[in-house]
Formats: C-alpha cells, sequence, structure tokens
C-alpha cells in the first residue's frame, strides 16, 4: 500500500476560473525520495499544501488524498501533526521560539510527550544534525543555513512518516544548498523516512531521487525515474534548461549512450565521446569604461556599537553599464552591502559615492528619484495593494518587459503568488522607477530556469541601455550568464573579483557543474553552452570507449 495515494485531485483558489492544479493521480510508496518540479506557477507550491490539511490553502478541492489508506480530512490533529512534516521555503516563517533547543522541543511540548522523552529525541537529533555547537543559542543569530537546518531538525524529532519540503534550499548558499540535500539523502537513506520535495535547483537533487514528478499548468507531465523522465525531454523542452548541466549537455551533443545526471557522469560522457584537440574557450574582458557607477573606499559596518563588522575595510568599484554579481556564504556581508549601496545603512568608516557623488549628499531623497532602486531579498515588503492589478497600475510598460506573461495574475492578491511569481511582480515595480543604478538581492530566489533565462536577456538589455546591475546572488549558473564580473564576499570583504570564466574557473565549490565537469579536459567552460560548443567544435574521439 502507497504512503501517498492522490486520485484526481484538483483544486482552484477563490475568485479564480483556472484551476491551479488539474486531475493530478500519483502515488508514492513508502521510503522513496521524489522531487516535484516544474515552470514558476505550474502548481507545484499548491499541491504539496494539499497534503496537509492544517496548511491546505483557501479554494475548492476535488478528488482524494489517502495517508497510509486514510483519507487526509479523516486524519486526527495529533496523527496529521506526527505523520506528516512540512519545511518551508523562508525559514523565519517556521520559526517560533527564541532559542534553539526549545525550538526543538516546541512539538513534542504541543504533543504532550513526556518530558524524559523530549529530552531523549532533543539530544539524538541535535547529534545528528551536528547541531550541539549552537544549542543554546538564540534563534536570531542563527544563519539562513542554520535556520532552515533547524527547522528540518525540528520536524524530524517528531519522527514523520512523510517529508514535504517546499524549495528548502532557496536563501542558501551553495555549499548549504548541498550539504542540505545531501542531509536529505541521508534520512531518506538512514531512516526510511519518504520524501516529497519541490525544487528549482535540480543539480544536486535529481541524482539522489527516486522518482522525479514534472509539472506543466497545474497538470502532471511527467513521473517516472528521473534518467527515463530525462532521456524522454525534447531538446527545445525549456523543463530541459532546469535539468543537471550533465543532462543539458548531452542533449546538445547528439545523445551518446546512456543520459548522465551526476558531475561524474558527465565527465565520463564527454571523455568517451569527445576529443580534447582544442582545449581552451576564448578569453572574457572586463568592461572597461573609466567611469565607476559605484565606489566604495575602505567602507566598515557594524549593527550594534559592541558587535562585530559585518563589513571590514570594504573597498571595490562598479562600472558603469555592467552587470556585477556578488557571491559567498549566508551572513558574509551581501545584503548589508546592498543596504549600505541603497542608502539604507550608514557605515560608521569609509566613504560610499554613486555616480561620483558621494552618497550623503544625496539630499530630500533625490537618491532614490531616477537614480538608485533596490529590490529586497524579501519581496514582499514591496507589495500594498489587494491586487497584482493595483501594484503594477503605474509599472504596465515595465511588466511587458518581463520573461512571463503578468496578465493570468493580475486579479490575484500578490501574498497569493509562488515565490517566483512575487520576485517577477517585485521586479515589474522597480523598474517603474526607471534606476541609473539597480540593486537586486537574490532576484531569482523561487524562478524557473526558463524564466531566468529570459530575465538574463531583460538585465542584459537593460545594461546595454546604460543601467548598471548590482546583484547579490546564490544562483551561480545565473552568475556565469549574467554577470560581467563576478566578486566573492567572505566575512566582510571582497577576496576576489573576475569575470565570470576566470572567477569560476578557479573556484573549487562557488562555481558551475559545467566548470567542474569540464575541467582537466577543457579550460574555460562554465556553461553550458561553452561544454556543448567545445564538445562539437572538438568532433567524436576516434575510439570510443
Amino acid at each position: 500500500m502507497a504512503l501517498l495515494d492522490v486520485r484526481h485531485v484538483s483544486f482552484t483558489y477563490p475568485l479564480q476560473t483556472h484551476p491551479a492544479v488539474c486531475d493530478c493521480t500519483f502515488s508514492v510508496e513508502k521510503g522513496e525520495f521524489v522531487t516535484v518540479c516544474g515552470p514558476t506557477g505550474s502548481g507545484k507550491s499548491t499541491l504539496l499544501r494539499l497534503f496537509k490539511k492544517e496548511i491546505m490553502p483557501l479554494g475548492d478541492m476535488q478528488g482524494t488524498v489517502l495517508l497510509n489508506g486514510t483519507e487526509r480530512d479523516q486524519l486526527d490533529d495529533r496523527a496529521s501533526a506526527y505523520l506528516i512534516g512540512y519545511v518551508m521555503q523562508r525559514p523565519e516563517q517556521q520559526l517560533v521560539t527564541d532559542k534553539v533547543w526549545h525550538e526543538l522541543a516546541f512539538g513534542l511540548e504541543n504533543m504532550g510527550v513526556d518530558r524524559r522523552s523530549i529530552g531523549r529525541r532533543i539530544a539524538e537529533m541535535a547529534a545528528y544534525f551536528g547541531i550541539e555547537n549552537w544549542f543554546e543559542r538564540d534563534v536570531s543569530t542563527l544563519s539562513g543555513g542554520q535556520k532552515q537546518l533547524l527547522n528540518l531538525a525540528a520536524i524530524m524529532v517528531m519522527q514523520p512518516s512523510l517529508l514535504i519540503l517546499d524549495e528548502p534550499t532557496a536563501q542558501l548558499d551553495p555549499i548549504a544548498a548541498s550539504d542540505f540535500i545531501a542531509t536529505l539523502h541521508k534520512i531518506n537513506r538512514e531512516l526510511g523516512t519518504t520524501i516529497l520535495i519541490t525544487e528549482h535547483r535540480l543539480e544536486d537533487v535529481i541524482p539522489v531521487s527516486d522518482k522525479l514528478l514534472v509539472m506543466q499548468d497545474g497538470a502532471i507531465a511527467h513521473f517516472d525515474a528521473p534518467r527515463c523522465v530525462l532521456s524522454r525531454l525534447d531538446q527545445n523542452d525549456p523543463l530541459l534548461h532546469a535539468m543537471p548541466a550533465a543532462a543539458q549537455v548531452y542533449h546538445q551533443t547528439g545523445m551518446h549512450g546512456p543520459c548522465p545526471m551526476t558531475v561524474r557522469e558527465g565527465r565520463d560522457y564527454i571523455q568517451t565521446y569527445f576529443d580534447n584537440r582544442l582545449p581552451a574557450c576564448d578569453e572574457q574582458s572586463a568592461p572597461q569604461t573609466a567611469e565607476n557607477a559605484l565606489s566604495f573606499r575602505h567602507v566598515s559596518f557594524r549593527y550594534e556599537k559592541n558587535s562585530p563588522d559585518v563589513l571590514k575595510d570594504l573597498t571595490f568599484d562598479v562600472k558603469q553599464g555592467e552587470i556585477f554579481c556578488i557571491l559567498g556564504g549566508n551572513g558574509s556581508g551581501k545584503t548589508t552591502t546592498l543596504l549600505t549601496c541603497a542608502g539604507l545603512l550608514r557605515p560608521y568608516d569609509g566613504e560610499v559615492r554613486v555616480f561620483g557623488k558621494k552618497i550623503r549628499d544625496y539630499k530630500n531623497q533625490s537618491l532614490y528619484q531616477n537614480c538608485v532602486t533596490l529590490l529586497p531579498q524579501d519581496v514582499q515588503t514591496l507589495f500594498l495593494r489587494h491586487t497584482v492589478r493595483e501594484e503594477l497600475a503605474d509599472s504596465r510598460a515595465e511588466a511587458n518587459l518581463l520573461p512571463v506573461d503578468l496578465q493570468k495574475l493580475l486579479d490575484k492578491h500578490p501574498y497569493d503568488l509562488s515565490g517566483g511569481e512575487q520576485q517577477l511582480v517585485g521586479l515589474a515595480k522597480v523598474l517603474a522607477t526607471h534606476p541609473r543604478l539597480l540593486l537586486m538581492d537574490e532576484p531569482t530566489k523561487g524562478v524557473d530556469a526558463a524564466a531566468r533565462r529570459r530575465l538574463i536577456d531583460i538585465l542584459k538589455k537593460l545594461r546595454d541601455e546604460g543601467m548598471t546591475l548590482v546583484i547579490v546572488t546564490h544562483d551561480v549558473e545565473f552568475a556565469a550568464r549574467c554577470a560581467d564580473r563576478c566578486a566573492m564576499f567572505f566575512r566582510g570583504n571582497m577576496v576576489s573579483v573576475g569575470t565570470p570564466r576566470s572567477f569560476f574557473c578557479e573556484n573549487s565549490f562557488y562555481t558551475t557543474a559545467v566548470s567542474r565537469m569540464s575541467r582537466g579536459y577543457y579550460r574555460g567552460c562554465v556553461t553550458v553552452e561553452d561544454l556543448a560548443a567545445r564538445c562539437l567544435e572538438n568532433g567524436p574521439r576516434e575510439v570510443h570507449a
């Protein structure tokens, strides 16, 4: 008997005529690891929320959801809480106490578990997740990765049979995201917990999945083993852009043999089927303009008088008309830098100039009048109206620039949108201010791969029209395709700056899957297009392995 059995489930939000989920039927066996993917707004998050009655959205649902053979609505509250764990995209929304240890105990206390059992379970889970060193810390002092790990531990301490995760790595840096997925795989393999996860970052999660469920316009397009789904995709299918780099290269180079899914399989694929007579890609050149749009000189900042510096003697320049991407770990100071650029934080030492003028000399809000605009990480802070139509009343021309059609969203409340849709509506709003310097904090968070590629085209068009863009991102694939220069942030300072090709080829972990896959065989490949072109230019090997 399946742990989760979904039969002809459809769901429509209030005041909407088109269902968000359309006649979905599938089952998940005990112990399976299932990844749900699809374009932004395809119904992934809505579908997952239908499986846990406590967080089911308001609207009209048809069909049946069975959990261990029992209808979802027939489960009592205690059984539902224990049976199904749910980890949200934004960790701050799920944390409810002030201390780490209390967060771990909170669910068990509410279920009436005796004190001795609570202590035993917490001790075991803290050791399993490596939480012991920060067991007594305030939750507010944790990094994004630690908060998400704490959320997962607080769910697992209740020993659920089904663990549901809605884009849990969206706000994590590449290393933290990879570690989080590895932890999920370990939980699935060692504890037998059934996992259902929706993700846009599929490079690490697909290789550990038993099944891949692909959604399109609320319906199920594919549900099968990952390698089978990847082999069936058409080369022009937008979904292919979301798949692991090895699978993308496979489709662009003739599809020889079985479809690779991992970096190791991708490396074996190119070395087996393609020669390396021409090993190097052309070098990239950095922008040559002499004018600076943004300058930091020896800037230091701390949030409290007696707290450590978040920015430490920071010095860098951003040229006019370039896209400058900042990468680095959670808590390294990237967002603080953007807020300082926007004049929202004032450093205690150093100087910040915007278009040659000291930032403190911009008076009477002139900094924000066709000059500087910030798209924040928490894009919901931009929304003040009841519908998207009202939000975009002054932004219609800018909305037409975006990589998706927002017409179908106009009558929805902004908070009812998916995370990716919220990002795109927020971008339309900030573009209405016609900035010369656009600051963006994680603009691809929750955005599907096809929309991300079209977004890159929009940002490059804005750059070519004279706009300067400074982007904080954890999305290394996005930065490799979009940036003119990339910078690595570490402990409040920039430790390296370079073109995407030089930057990513020198890194081991903050780099693209293509760079890791081709290193030692081809030089300078950082995108799928780089590697596919290099393979085809070199041609097939004379002797196949």
